[in-house]
């Protein structure tokens, strides 16, 4: 997919993009993809875009200036390195800006978290973990759910689902013993 590419997803076809999954680089695609598939489980329309800070920062300013008109809500910003993709972005548009910092080979990624979460006072960037795609996409949702009552249930069904999950992992520590536990999760069972 190269800079001028767009991939809009959509449950209807007329609705608009109301989240852009932006990356510096399709490497950072892996890092990206639970946001994507967060967004989809939500139902929420996204467009996904490779737009470089450093190798297309035309392209990306003009994203950037006309991300609201384009009706989009909210930009998921991943990058690694300098992981200036995230403060660019956000210091073109008033829109929320999510920024994924992206494992590097040289600093594990703590170099990409350092980049985005150092942005000057008056142009916020939110930041998630580092490799923290799900988060992103998770925050982008309740982000558009502060407007949508549906998109909040959606959200609350699926926290309630995490809830059960602990509270179910908790009664089968307890019933088989922490030892026991460990064996039936390496031998495949449910964690």
């Amino acid at each position: 997919m190269t800079s001028t590419q767009t991939q809009v997803t959509s449950v209807d076809a007329d609705l608009s993009p109301l989240v852009a999954v932006v990356m510096g680089s399709d490497s950072d695609l892996q890092t990206l993809t639970p946001a994507i598939e967060v967004l989809e489980k939500f139902k929420v329309t996204f467009e996904v875009r490779v737009l470089s800070a450093h190798r297309t920062p035309l392209e990306m300013i003009q994203f950037a200036q006309e991300a609201e008109s384009k009706n989009l809500k909210v930009i998921i910003a991943g990058a690694g390195g300098a992981a200036h993709l995230p403060g660019m972005i956000a210091s073109l548009t008033t829109l929320p800006v999510i920024g994924v910092p992206v494992q590097s080979k040289a600093l594990s990624g703590i170099d990409s978290m350092h980049s985005i979460l150092q942005m000057p006072g008056g142009i916020p960037v939110a930041t998630v973990a580092i490799g923290g795609g799900l988060n992103a996409g998770l925050l982008a949702a309740q982000i558009l759910a502060t407007s949508d009552s549906e998109l909040r249930a959606q959200i609350s069904h699926y926290r309630q689902k995490l809830r059960n999950q602990v509270i179910e992992k908790d009664h089968l520590l307890i019933k088989l013993g922490a030892k026991n536990y460990l064996r039936h999760i390496q031998k495949g069972g449910q964690s």
